[in-house]
């Protein structure tokens, strides 16, 4: 009994602390990320280049590429400013639309042997069903107080 009222105590507070700090950790860490893979896209140094440039053929990916770029920058800091979430969600979710492209699109680059076998490239598009998972959770926060 002593030990499951003093581990209850300690599970009451570590939950405590995850409440108060989780929304504000997503917000930032999905922020950082945007800014992070955006610049890598502006600054010609990112690995989906070739994806971007694939998927969406009937842009040149020389002015393109960097433009998606500093969009996913301006989304990252929309995130991290907190007046500015509701801006960076839409922009968001804009982008996610064009990021599932390759799988209707280019469903060779995507998929391995089988259909659910997924290659590098189809990995690095179905992780965005968490960020917009983050990105939900994050929007359903903006009208608290705190």
């Amino acid at each position: 009994m002593f030990i499951n009222t003093k581990l209850d105590r300690l599970d009451q507070k570590i939950t405590q602390i995850m409440k108060k700090i989780g929304v504000p950790v997503l917000r930032y860490s999905l922020g950082i990320l945007f800014i992070w893979f955006g610049l890598l896209k502006a600054l010609n140094l990112s690995p989906a280049q070739d994806l971007v440039a694939k998927t969406v053929y009937w842009f040149s990916p020389s002015w393109f590429v960097p433009f998606l770029g500093w969009w996913e920058v301006v989304i990252g800091l929309c995130l991290v400013h907190k007046a500015l979430i509701r801006l960076g969600i839409l922009l968001l979710a804009v982008q996610m639309a064009g990021t599932f492209l390759p799988f209707v699109l280019l469903p060779e680059v995507v998929f391995g042997t089988k259909f659910y076998a997924l290659t590098l490239e189809g990995q690095y598009i179905i992780k965005n069903i968490i960020i917009i998972a983050a990105a939900i959770v994050i929007g359903s926060h903006v009208r608290d107080k705190k």
